[in-house]
């Protein structure tokens, strides 16, 4: 076959096949183009799905009249003028293909008008390019677009069409994300007459959280926390959800580069990092995330459907976004949020399966000496001289967050009595963290303390843990583990750390052997630590049915309310939760 040039209706044909794979790809398209018009609002209208109708209309700028044929050109855009004008787009848009091939795949109309037009200009196309008139038309300021039957004219991309409630199903989405992306815009989704969505513009940071709500869930505002940070030519803006509020698929992760949407390896990678010691394994975070940065430092036209981006520092931006995410988490303290676990049991709101996380009992003491506890907890007196006078006296003295122990339920749980109501806390999932964030920073300032045993222990080891040791002497050394070979099959224990004070060092050995086993040497140095050390802090907290004196159990929450991350023990499982005085009224039906 000889080779001839394609005709442009072919063309545009085989590029929709790349810009427009559905419906929502095409709503997605014209929304865009409105943002980049300058709309102030946006409504969209579909019917069955889309495949009937879609239907986009903006109050933004319009199109004169002589440029209406040509914005159904292949390649002809407004957005950019040049390569230099590329490396800083700031629009959504700018490659001059989606309504061209939107046009050659559908029955299309477009009407517009500019505000220096009395008159309003239509034009309509079926897909061949022939007879593309232009003719007068009522319409307000703006522009509006209209696909009928969509791919009608390629039957084998329509019959690979979905449901109509599975293609609204990913239009919603795609109205969502973009709700997300531009509070300044009111947007209006209706699905045969039904109006679905509609979210009035908001710039004030109380509407914005409103909006965040209404498209994320109302349990997703009242989980996270909000941050607003900036270093030089980078800054993040947004909300994290805490690790406690996690769901076990990314469906509520948006990330967004410039106002853009995205999906990149790089965030993903930084934002799983924040959330490393925090998060149960198998959950995922939640999150709606903006990055701002010079346009000219990153690179949109690396997809056609410019999901994915290349940034030209990336480890800068890696490190921007780990180091700020993980900072938010970690300054986050009991004063800052309520942990919502309870309230989801009691509403009914499925809340995460926490049943594969309990662990079973060890026979190990105490990892931190009770002496130590007593010391912090003098100061705070006895229950009676502690009680909460009427007139708020004990709030104005600064009543702690966690209030004062006043049980030990079962030998497990923290009974506490604060200002907010009543709270419960997992003693050893509290103790594992408390523990875990003094060895980290121990580990980090090289100053993890060891305590030499009285008797140095020997024990017998196979080639295989001689070996690990051999390979591991300065991580062992790093640890607080001070370990030496005395034979060819036995190591000599002299030391462990302070904050692991236990009778049994042998196991605490083993323990490393296949901690770092299971590490693996994929895993950087620090991060491989941090998850020795996190186990550690694991197998020598306060184990269930070790019962605590009141003092212990007071101490224990004072800590907690200054350790980064209290919130949630190292494997991500909460620490504490609180029932307030509503949810308790609510119990007995009082007040109704």
């Amino acid at each position: 076959m000889s080779i001839k040039p394609l005709p442009p209706q072919l063309i545009n044909q085989i590029a929709a096949g790349e810009v427009i794979e559905r419906p929502a790809s095409a709503v997605k398209e014209l929304v865009e183009n409105s943002l980049d018009a300058g709309a102030n609002f946006v409504t969209i209208d579909i019917e069955e799905g889309g495949a009937r109708l879609i239907r986009v209309s903006d109050d933004g700028g319009g199109i004169v009249k002589a440029e209406l044929a040509l914005a159904l050109s292949r390649h002809a855009t407004s957005k950019i003028a040049s390569l230099n004008d590329l490396e800083a787009v700031m629009s959504f848009g700018f490659r001059g293909e989606a309504l061209p091939s939107m046009s050659s795949v559908s029955r299309f109309t477009i009407t517009s008008r500019v505000e220096e037009s009395s008159t309003a200009w239509c034009m309509k196309t079926d897909g061949t390019e022939v007879d593309m008139q232009v003719a007068p038309a009522a319409h307000p300021v703006g522009t509006t677009v209209e696909l009928r039957e969509i791919f009608y004219n390629t039957p084998a991309r329509r019959k690979f069409l979905k449901t109509d409630k599975t293609e609204f199903g990913h239009i919603e989405t795609v109205i969502k994300r973009m709700a997300l992306s531009r509070f300044d815009v009111g947007f209006c989704l209706k699905h045969n007459q039904r109006v679905v969505i509609n979210a009035k513009p908001a710039i004030e940071f109380d509407d914005k959280a409103q909006r965040v709500g209404m498209l994320c869930g109302k349990d997703f505002v009242e989980n996270s926390i909000s941050l607003d940070v900036e270093n030089g030519e980078l800054a993040l803006q947004g909300w994290v959800g805490l690790p406690t509020y996690s769901r076990s698929q990314t469906d509520m992760q948006f990330f967004y580069v410039n106002g853009r949407l995205i999906r990149d390896k790089l965030i993903n990678h930084a934002v799983r990092m924040a959330y490393q010691d925090v998060l149960f394994h198998g959950r995922h975070p939640v999150y709606v995330l903006y990055l701002s940065i010079n346009p000219r430092l990153v690179d949109v036209n690396a997809h056609p459907a410019k999901l994915e981006v290349r940034f030209r520092e990336s480890r800068a931006v890696h490190d921007f976004v780990y180091r700020r995410i993980k900072q938010i988490l970690t300054d986050a303290r009991p004063d800052d949020y309520i942990p919502q676990v309870a309230y989801q049991a009691l509403s009914g709101v499925a809340s995460p399966n926490y049943q594969d996380m309990q662990q079973s009992s060890m026979p190990l003491s105490v990892a931190e000496p009770t002496q130590q506890y007593f010391a912090h907890a003098h100061a705070h007196g006895s229950t009676a001289e502690r009680a909460y006078s009427s007139d708020n006296d004990a709030e104005q003295n600064g009543a702690p967050t966690m209030g004062f122990a006043i049980a030990h339920l079962h030998n497990t749980y923290i009974l506490a009595e604060s200002q907010k109501g009543l709270v419960l806390v997992d003693t050893h999932a509290a103790h594992e963290r408390i523990v875990y964030e003094k060895l980290k920073k121990q580990y980090d300032t090289g100053q993890l303390a060891a305590q030499p045993l009285l008797i140095p222990q020997k024990i017998h080891v196979s080639i295989d843990e001689m070996a690990i040791y051999e390979q591991n002497e300065a991580l062992f050394s790093e640890l607080g583990v001070d370990v030496s070979a005395s034979g060819p099959d036995s190591l000599l224990i002299r030391s462990i750390p302070v904050l692991l004070s236990t009778d049994n060092a042998e196991k605490l050995v083993r323990d490393l052997f296949q901690d770092i086993i299971a590490t693996g040497e994929s895993a950087s140095v620090k991060e491989a630590c941090y998850t020795v050390l996190g186990n550690m802090a694991c197998h020598n907290s306060i184990r269930a049915n070790r019962r605590l004196t009141e003092m212990e159990m007071n101490a224990l929450l004072r800590d907690m309310e200054k350790t980064d991350n209290s919130g949630q023990c190292n494997h991500g499982r909460p620490t504490w939760v609180l029932l307030d005085a509503k949810q308790l009224d609510s119990l007995f039906l009082r007040g109704q």
